[in-house]
């Protein structure tokens, strides 16, 4: 039998490799949980930084959504405030030059209204020194209520003032708060003791007041205000005469006409339908206005009317006002209706009335 020959690598030397093998291992296992335990750990707070850095950006993004939300609000008042920063540098063009215009027809008319005033008051001087003031206590007997005007005329010639039933118109829309456009735009965006208190609405309360406190005492009379509607002033009076020798009645009547406020378009055409509402029928009609009407029958879709409309609404009224009843016409004139004073003194002629245009310094 041979005997095994000895070898390097025999099994002494491999169990030598592998506990060198199992040694290394070890430490390999060692070395590996700690750092297990240092990555996990860091793991951690890096997931508490993640959470956190999130709910962060939820809430920076909720933020943004607020400050996008508040900057367009901001952006559109912008634009607004831009749009009504134009109409007003553009309303203010407007004005300034309507001032200039008026400024230019004062400075050149001026000098020609001083005169005139200086004839008048001339001539109103002698008038009284001749007698007027007999004539005035003698006309203050008649009249059904009395009247002390503070202007430098109080007496009226050529109006028709006479009949047994006595129909007064007297033209309450926007147009009377003044006699020129943009003082009507003007005084209509004011409060409502602003538009009460316009020079030309007071003068036309003045006038009516003048009217109906020189109506015959023994005759019946109606006062209507209108606009695109026409209404009677004492309320539940409609259709129904009123006596000028009731000192309620006249009272009440010029009493109600204060308290209202010019507003709305002007309809001529409802105006003289009144004269078919009342029975009998009116014979004399005395008409405050300023112009043309700007509305017919109904009122019309379009926002603005021409100057040939508003006559051709004139005619319409005329017309369905029918013949036989004296219109008595005071204009107190508005600023671009060129045709009104011949339209007016026309119905006048063909009513067998009167057409007049008092001075500003009356009654």
């Amino acid at each position: 039998m041979k005997r095994r020959l000895v070898s390097p690598f025999s099994l002494a030397f491999l169990d030598i490799m592998f506990c060198g093998f199992g040694a290394v291992v070890l430490l390999v296992l060692i070395l590996n949980h700690d750092t297990a335990q240092a990555r996990n750990q860091t793991f951690a707070d890096l997931r508490s930084e993640v959470v956190q850095l999130e709910q962060e950006v939820l809430v920076g993004e909720d933020n943004l959504v607020t400050a996008r939300n508040s900057l367009d609000a901001a952006r559109r008042e912008r634009v607004e405030m831009q749009g009504e920063s134009e109409r007003v540098i553009r309303t203010r063009r407007e004005l300034v030059l309507e001032v200039a215009r008026m400024s230019r027809e004062t400075l050149a008319s001026r000098k020609h209204i001083n005169r005139l005033q200086s004839d008048l008051k001339s001539l109103d001087t002698e008038h009284k020194r001749l007698g007027a003031a007999a004539v005035a206590e003698r006309d203050a007997g008649a009249r059904v209520r009395e009247f002390k005007g503070e202007g430098d005329r109080q007496y009226l010639t050529g109006l028709k003032m006479g009949g047994k039933r006595i129909l007064i118109l007297v033209d309450t829309s926007a147009s009377m708060l003044g006699e020129t456009i943009i003082n009507v735009v003007r005084r209509r965006n004011m409060g409502a003791a602003s538009r009460r208190s316009a020079p030309k609405w007071q003068r036309t309360l003045a006038t009516a007041d003048w009217l109906v406190s020189n109506l015959p005492a023994a005759a019946r009379f109606q006062l209507y205000r209108f606009n695109t509607t026409a209404q009677a002033t004492v309320s539940g009076s409609d259709g129904k005469w009123l006596q000028a020798s009731r000192r309620a009645d006249v009272d009440g009547a010029i009493n109600a006409l204060r308290k209202v406020i010019p507003g709305g378009g002007t309809s001529l055409y409802q105006a003289f339908a009144v004269a078919k509402k009342l029975s009998p029928r009116p014979d004399n009609i005395l008409l405050v206005t300023d112009g043309l009407p700007t509305q017919g029958r109904s009122k019309s879709a379009a926002t603005t009317v021409s100057p040939q409309q508003r006559l051709d609404h004139f005619d319409k009224a005329v017309r369905a006002l029918g013949k036989g009843i004296p219109v008595n016409t005071i204009l107190l004139p508005m600023e671009g209706d060129a045709w009104a004073a011949a339209a007016f003194w026309k119905l006048a002629i063909n009513s067998r009335g009167s057409f007049m245009t008092p001075s500003r310094d009356w009654p």
